[in-house]
């Protein structure tokens, strides 16, 4: 089977869009692929977070991707933090990384001219604990964003650099950007993604809000003036959005949808209906999960020893390559 690393920051709470866009393709492709998730709570810490925060995200991050159909038992779920071998060779791999390519990469640049108080030294060195966590599983494969093709690029090149000086050890991975899935704009101003981070939360469906707050978001979601249902991303992106997000619910093209519909209260209604059996299982399973953190822990546990049996082996390769003494 193909291997496929993923890794996921807890930084906030999942909302429609990442469930539609992402997160359901993750729970199909386990049952495709040797998928490894790993929620990158070191990654995190490029922003200061206050005392226990980024631990509280982790768990809550973990209890929501399983909610929503990730299993344990088929996929390698853990945290990143539990897994000592990502920080090891995230080290290893700064010193094979040149500061050229580290300065190069566009999201340092990005987050650091936002960051104006403290830009911490993990925000430039980064990518490569980020390679360490691709490198580890000897990964085919890693779905991305078009913004992080450039991070895959310099794994790669810090692989085959290291090849070069030290003999074979890193199997060399392939950025793969997956086929997009829903593509859901904010409720309120449908020319932009939804985020969590928008500046107001009535464009926003997060998956764990109550479903009756939910409902009530759609049926107020922005359309146009005149009243006509039809597919067209651009004239009408407001409506575009409803039809995409039913047709993600419901398995149905969205275009061929525009055609069941002659007003927007029965689409909005309906969107609205299927929005809320999609999150109502999620949410019930969320409810169990939280009610019991102890079995959550369990199950990253149980991740994490999954991760170290491929992790440890391949730390221990790039330390033989390299020719440090061996540890006693």
């Amino acid at each position: 089977m193909t291997r496929v690393f993923s890794g996921i920051q807890p930084t906030g709470d999942l909302h429609l869009g990442n469930l539609l866009g992402a997160v359901r393709n993750w729970v199909t492709d386990q049952h495709h692929n040797d998928s490894v998730f790993c929620i990158v709570d070191l990654h995190a810490l490029t922003v200061p977070k206050s005392p226990g925060e980024v631990g509280a995200k982790t768990l809550e991050l973990a209890q929501t991707l399983i909610a929503c159909g990730l299993d344990p038992e088929l996929c390698t779920l853990f945290v990143q933090s539990h897994v000592h071998q990502h920080a090891e060779l995230g080290w290893i791999l700064q010193c094979n990384a040149s500061f050229g390519e580290l300065n190069r990469m566009t999201q340092w640049k990005d987050k650091s001219g936002r960051q104006k108080e403290f830009v911490s030294a993990g925000l430039f060195t980064y990518p490569a604990l980020q390679a360490a966590d691709i490198l580890l599983y000897d990964t085919d494969q890693v779905p991305v964003g078009e913004d992080q093709v450039q991070h895959i690029e310099l794994t790669r090149d810090v692989a085959e650099r290291f090849n070069s000086r030290y003999g074979e050890t890193f199997v060399l991975p392939r950025a793969v950007v997956p086929t997009a899935g829903a593509r859901v704009m904010d409720l309120q101003i449908p020319t932009d993604k939804m985020s969590k981070s928008a500046e107001s939360d009535a464009g926003t469906i997060l998956l764990g809000e109550e479903l009756s707050r939910t409902a009530k978001k759609i049926k107020r979601a922005v359309t146009d003036s005149d009243n006509e249902v039809r597919w067209d991303p651009t004239g009408k992106p407001g409506v575009s959005n409803l039809l995409g997000i039913l047709g993600a619910c419901t398995g149905r093209d969205p275009e061929s949808l525009a055609d069941d519909y002659q007003q927007y209260g029965p689409l909005k209604s309906d969107t609205a209906d299927a929005v809320v059996s999609m999150l109502e299982p999620i949410q019930a399973r969320l409810e169990e999960l939280r009610s019991d953190p102890g079995e959550t822990n369990r199950l990253l546990a149980q991740g994490a020893d999954k991760a170290r049996s491929v992790a440890a082996p391949v730390l221990e390769r790039t330390l033989t390559s390299i020719g440090l003494q061996p540890r006693a």
